[in-house]
């Protein structure tokens, strides 16, 4: 090969090198522009002779000519997505709520029923006794004691109490019931005469903070009628 034939070969080789990376330009502008486009949106096309304006704050761009994605239905499907998920979200937020009003409220309930237990009566003794009530028919919240015969309030708040009894004619009946050490409330009856038998009890409200007690005392040398769940110490939280 002569030098005038090299030269042009070299020549030709160059030609078709800078073709080559004019090409490869082209080919990033064009993959730059389309991912441009695509995370930014179409622009508005301009108003032709034929062309409607869009009216309204939620108008949305057609979707271009050729354009393989359907904008427009993935906006609104985005959006009920969205919506639905606060909805979901609404619905969550109402469920905790009820959720915790429930344990609330279950925190607070306190109720108890309990009755004496024995063959028959109980006293007289020689000195005030605190009167225990072995038998527990209800104690929601576990504020009363059988043991001890003692109510330890566990929520503050206003409570109702009653107290009933069964006596004997032979020994008078007397019950008190006591806040801490504070007599709020009595029942008695005498010694019996005609009367086979004595009744008598009595009922109270309390407003109690938490780790106040309650308690009935029978009194001494008087007795009352354990047997047959016919002596009764209950109580509840108003509110």
């Amino acid at each position: 090969m002569c030098l005038s034939e090299l030269k042009v070969f070299i020549w030709d080789i160059c030609i078709i090198c800078i073709v080559v990376v004019v090409m490869k330009l082209l080919v990033v502008f064009l993959l730059v522009g389309t991912m441009m486009v695509l995370s930014e949106g179409f622009p508005e096309p301009e108003p032709g002779p034929e062309a409607k304006p869009t009216e309204g704050k939620n108008s949305v761009v057609k979707r271009a000519a050729g354009c393989p994605f359907d904008w427009i239905g993935f906006r609104n499907d985005t959006e009920r997505k969205i919506g639905a998920m606060k909805e979901q979200l609404a619905a969550l937020a109402n469920r905790q709520n009820n959720s915790e009003k429930w344990i609330e409220d279950l925190e607070r309930k306190v109720i108890f029923s309990a009755a004496t237990d024995g063959s028959g009566a109980v006293g007289p003794f020689n000195t005030d006794t605190i009167l225990v009530y072995q038998t527990v028919m209800t104690n929601i919240g576990d504020a009363y004691n059988q043991t001890t015969g003692v109510f330890t309030t566990s929520v503050s708040g206003t409570y109702y109490f009653t107290f009933f009894y069964h006596a004997g004619r032979e020994h008078p009946a007397t019950l008190r019931l006591y806040k801490n050490e504070q007599l709020v409330a009595r029942s008695h009856d005498h010694k019996g005469g005609d009367d086979g038998a004595d009744n008598g009890g009595n009922a109270v409200i309390l407003q109690l903070q938490k780790g106040d007690r309650v308690f009935v005392r029978l009194l001494a040398h008087t007795h009352i009628w354990a047997k047959n769940h016919i002596t009764t110490f209950s109580g509840f939280l108003i509110r």
